[in-house]
């Protein structure tokens, strides 16, 4: 069973980091329980699909544009945080946040988004 810090850091790159749906849903499996509950500033769904969806929308929207961490995944018992950054491969990110995530059995059934404020993030 994979450990908090891995399953932090395989959602952001192998889900919300891929392109590719079938890989991107085949990672889900292995990372995101079936009932996950997401939220982030948008609201809130529930399950891998309605994560999926929520993913392809943002990467089609995103053409270009790649996750990356920005630090290490702190970990305390079940819970996760994991800060990142969104933006052009070769450029400055547009965006930078934090994933706090819930971990049961080695998959996520509870993840949260916040988002920095423009400027406030790492870079």
């Amino acid at each position: 069973m994979a450990g908090v810090d891995e399953v932090l850091r395989r959602n952001l790159l192998e889900v919300f980091g891929e392109r590719d749906g079938d890989r991107r849903r085949a990672a889900m499996a292995t990372v995101l329980g079936a009932d996950v509950l997401f939220h982030d500033p948008e609201g809130s769904v529930r399950g891998r699909d309605a994560v999926d969806a929520k993913v392809a929308a943002l990467l089609a929207d995103a053409p270009g544009f790649v996750f990356r961490l920005t630090g290490p995944v702190r970990v305390s018992g079940d819970l996760g945080v994991l800060t990142w950054s969104f933006g052009p491969e070769d450029g400055t990110p547009v965006v930078t946040g934090t994933d706090i995530a819930l971990v049961d059995d080695g998959l996520i059934v509870r993840l949260h988004t916040l988002l920095d404020e423009p400027g406030a993030g790492p870079a």
